[in-house]
């Protein structure tokens, strides 16, 4: 597990870019829930991170296209976009963030 951030720092309802261990990840806060994907969207070589949040479907949209991937499989919703992105494991310990890559 890498420490990425404290968990006041993240704003809800946006993502945020943290790199570890090279990999560039979007880090998500939903209320008092924290989920991290791959932030590089699979159809297009852009960062998620920049794009748009949807708490509902709980789902963050590649701002070029517009498919948005679920945060909690890394599943795409919509075309053009067709290949899930890595979903990875994110723990809070004493207000800090922390994200553990998947394999």
């Amino acid at each position: 597990m890498t420490t990425v951030c404290e968990f006041d720092d993240l704003t809800d309802g946006a993502a945020a870019c943290h790199v570890i261990d090279g990999v560039a990840v979007a880090v998500v806060r939903i209320g008092e829930n924290v989920h991290a994907i791959d932030d590089v969207c699979s159809h297009a070589n852009v960062s998620l991170s920049e794009g748009d949040v949807w708490p509902d479907a709980c789902t963050l949209e590649c701002p070029k296209h517009g498919s948005a991937f679920s945060l909690t499989s890394g599943e795409p919703d919509n075309l053009p976009a067709t290949v899930p992105v890595r979903v990875h494991q994110v723990s809070i310990v004493d207000g800090n963030v922390n994200v553990e890559l998947s394999s």
